[in-house]
């Protein structure tokens, strides 16, 4: 399944919600996402842009375009990054294919 890379930025009331009564947000955001046939790895809190980051497998890009639709009407970030991981293995499969690709830049 493919990876993704997920950051989310909780809006100040999902904050201070969380502050008065801390929850698992992980437990939490790991149901959906294996409601909607993926599996979360990993997640952390965070500081800086971001306060939430999270590497997920999803069985395709709808699923994760699902999970980011519902986490963004749910109204508790203010902000969400879904970035795809590639494994190096297919990293250097697409490296392979580029190199074959045949492009050129403007101005050749």
């Amino acid at each position: 399944m493919p990876h993704y890379l997920i950051e989310a930025t909780y809006t100040p009331a999902s904050m201070a919600a969380m502050l008065q009564s801390p929850q698992d947000r992980p437990k939490i955001i790991g149901a959906v996402i294996e409601r909607l046939g993926g599996k979360m790895e990993h997640s952390w809190l965070a500081f800086g842009d971001y306060d939430a980051v999270l590497i997920c497998q999803m069985p395709n890009a709808q699923s994760m375009a699902a999970f980011s639709m519902s986490v963004s009407a749910g109204g508790g970030v203010s902000a969400i990054r879904t970035t795809p991981l590639l494994s190096w293995d297919e990293g250097m499969l697409a490296m392979r294919q580029a190199a074959q690709a045949g492009y050129q830049p403007p101005g050749r």
